[in-house]
């Protein structure tokens, strides 16, 4: 009977209390050992990814820069951030659409280096239309803003750049208008900055697997 009411064979000893608080303690801290070493790694890989990225657009427009030399060496066309500026004026006739003799011309001198860039690239080439600030002419019937001026613009270098060579398959228009001014609109020379054509080069997605294909075609008809 006494040893039932023995209160020393009762109590839990302090030594295992403390044992199993500073496992438990260990754990937790391993824990958090495991979640900040992967955050790390998920950060340097993000970081390595992003400088590759970065490495890559640098060898893409020394490349690109290096097909267009004899264009530039010209003076005609300009090379920044990676985009072939080209003026509207040598292009165009102010508040026109149709190609100028001199403008058809240059484009020509583009097209064998922009060949041989995209047979090395997987990329596309998009053609952007801009112009200045000022409204188009009231005579005008073409157009009814800077957008549908700078649209047309757009599309003519395209046809003309798929006309003397360019697969078109690899290259679209695109419009901006006045928007994105090379410099700001003060004077009739900035004007005549802003009033151009710009080539660029984007990333061309490639098309989806056959499988793809397959599985996203079965969805449909399960849901219907």
């Amino acid at each position: 009977m006494d040893e039932l009411h023995d209160p020393e064979g009762q109590a839990t000893p302090v030594w295992a209390i403390f044992s199993d608080l500073m496992a438990a303690l260990v754990g937790i801290l391993v824990l958090i050992l495991v979640w900040v070493i992967g955050i790390q790694l998920e950060l340097s890989q993000s970081l390595e990814q992003e400088k590759q990225r970065r490495l890559q657009e640098e060898q893409r427009r020394i490349a690109l820069e290096q097909a267009l030399a004899d264009p530039l060496a010209s003076g005609r066309v300009t090379f920044r951030d990676g985009r072939i500026g080209i003026s509207g004026n040598v292009l165009f006739r102010l508040n026109s659409d149709q190609l100028q003799d001199e403008g058809e011309a240059l484009l020509q001198t583009l097209v064998q280096p922009l060949q041989v860039y995209l047979a090395q690239h997987n990329e596309l080439l998009m053609v952007s239309g801009f112009t200045d600030d000022l409204p188009v002419h009231r005579g005008n019937q073409r157009y009814e803003d800077n957008w549908g001026l700078s649209a047309q613009r757009a599309l003519t270098v395209t046809r003309t750049l798929v006309a003397q060579g360019i697969p078109e398959e690899r290259i679209f228009a695109a419009a901006f208008g006045p928007n994105d001014p090379a410099v700001p609109n003060l004077d009739e020379d900035s004007r005549a900055r802003n009033r151009r054509v710009e080539i660029s080069t984007v990333p061309r997605q490639d098309p989806p697997s056959p499988a793809v294909d397959a599985s996203v075609d079965m969805k449909g008809a399960n849901d219907e």
